[in-house]
């Protein structure tokens, strides 16, 4: 008799408790941790987004009745509401932080950090069960022990790196190394799937190089891909409905959406990777092009666009989507908007501009001639 399924089986994100990527220091107290991960990101601040999960000590504090968001132009928020930990609703809280670090005196994480402090003996033994993934180790002195319990459940716990708690500068960067650990890979999405009103043909089976776009843009990313999933299939072609193809495919699961649509059924396909999408209508996009963007991927923004130089906004048809970017997504989706760019516009995106010649679209039978003398 098979099992009842009672909700369908998606893909889910990797997730920690509360984040993709969480980090709990423990072994002395909250001051001390409050100030290594302050330290810590401040050395990180220019290429990474961490945050702090920490629990308030404050026994007098009461819920507010009244939730206040107070602004200040500078990109400073307070809030002050009223909200119980969840770890569902934290994951979309911490979903844009490349890095959640977490006061392990209150809160237990995927990873940990140990801090071993003499006088903290007992606060350690009474957390041993949350210890079963620690990264390195750090020393309040020169003569703090690894306590015999330690041993005994980790005989080899003295072989991790161990760091003094003053040296800031190399925990930062094994730090840096655990999160570059945890950055997604990327992988190929070709939007095939338009309806081509202008055209009044089908543009992914347009011939600029000698064969239909489609095919052309699957072939190259393929190379190309080749050295970012080794051990994955690394390119994709999006298309409307289920069709017999001999290459990879993902089906729209969002309806008449367009490019939006296929950007967020990549993403239900597979949450955990980023996403190169490239439209088939952007013919004058070369293999230096799809380099020169791989290259300046900046996967602490939810995104990585081209811009031309002479254009007012980003072209969401030849971006790198990251993780990050799903959730952003569904948001806009929720409020009645499909359109790429208008994420782009109003998000936290790294641009590369280029100039305008390799990123104009080909939408009318007059363009595609102009482009294929150019191109053959």
């Amino acid at each position: 008799m098979s099992k009842h399924q009672k909700h369908t089986k998606l893909v889910r994100r990797n997730n920690g408790i509360y984040a993709t990527n969480e980090i709990a220091f423990l072994g002395v107290k909250c001051s001390i941790i409050t100030d290594l991960v302050q330290k810590i990101a401040k050395k990180q601040q220019k290429t990474t987004k961490i945050a702090y999960l920490d629990a308030s000590h404050n026994d007098e504090i009461v819920a507010p009745e009244l939730d206040i968001f107070t602004f200040h132009h500078s990109g400073n928020l307070d809030v002050n509401s009223q909200t119980l930990l969840n770890k569902f609703n934290a994951r979309i809280q911490f979903n844009q932080y490349d890095l959640v670090c977490v006061n392990g005196n209150h809160y237990q994480a995927e990873k940990q950090v140990l801090i071993l402090d003499n006088e903290k003996e007992a606060s350690v033994l009474k957390r041993l069960d949350q210890l079963n993934n620690i990264q390195f180790v750090i020393k309040m002195n020169e003569d703090s022990k690894y306590f015999d319990f330690l041993i005994e459940k980790f005989p080899t716990i003295e072989n991790l790196k161990c760091y003094m708690i003053d040296d800031v500068e190399a925990i930062s960067i094994h730090i840096n190394r655990l999160i570059a650990e945890e950055i997604p890979p990327v992988q190929a999405l070709i939007l095939t799937g338009g309806k081509s009103t202008r055209m009044g043909t089908d543009k992914s089976m347009l011939e600029y190089h000698g064969q239909p776009q489609s095919e052309y843009l699957y072939e190259q990313l393929s190379r190309i891909f080749l050295h970012y999933n080794k051990e994955q299939k690394g390119v994709y072609l999006s298309v409307r409905e289920d069709i017999n193809a001999s290459r990879n495919i993902i089906t729209d699961k969002f309806k008449d959406l367009g490019p939006f649509g296929g950007i967020c059924s990549a993403f239900m396909e597979n949450p955990n990777t980023a996403w190169f999408v490239i439209a088939t209508d952007l013919p004058y996009v070369n293999r230096k092009m799809i380099h020169h963007l791989l290259k300046h991927r900046n996967p602490k923004k939810i995104a990585t666009a081209f811009k031309g130089k002479d254009s007012e906004f980003p072209e969401p048809l030849i971006t790198i989507w990251e993780p990050k970017a799903y959730p952003i997504l569904l948001n806009y989706l929720s409020q009645g908007y499909s359109c790429p760019r208008k994420v782009l516009i109003n998000s936290d995106v790294e641009i590369v501009e280029v100039e305008n010649y390799y990123i104009q679209n080909i939408n009318t039978p007059e363009d595609y001639e102009k482009a294929k003398k150019e191109l053959l």
